[in-house]
């Protein structure tokens, strides 16, 4: 098992979760984080820091694994985060809007650390 980011994160990006993370498993993009699933060592402290429940264990993904396909891409291709920075300004607005992903996902990479 590992643990996968989901929709809940974009836009948001709150980054609680990044400074728990005993193995810096965390990729940044523009918009969103993701957990480099074969880093993620499964401990599970970086579920419960995130204040938009975006963290999840990979046994709760969708059904055709979207969200462990999403992680394992970007972890690839985005730069490493290990120190928490600014969310984002207007986050307060996304916070409980559903289907975020498709909306508003960039694939740029964010600035890592």
């Amino acid at each position: 098992m590992t643990y996968i980011v989901k929709d809940e994160c974009v836009k948001c990006k709150f980054m609680d979760c990044i400074e728990v993370c005993p193995v810096d498993c965390f990729y940044e993009g523009e918009n969103f984080l993701v957990i480099h699933p074969d880093e993620c060592i499964d401990c599970g402290v970086c579920e419960p820091e995130c204040p938009v429940d975006a963290i999840k264990p990979d046994t709760e993904d969708d059904p055709d694994g979207k969200w462990l396909a999403i992680n394992s891409k970007y972890a690839e291709i985005w730069p490493n985060i290990t120190v928490k920075g600014d969310p984002p300004p207007d986050r307060e607005k996304y916070e409980s809007e559903t289907g975020k992903f498709e909306k508003y996902f960039s694939e740029k990479p964010g600035k890592g650390d």
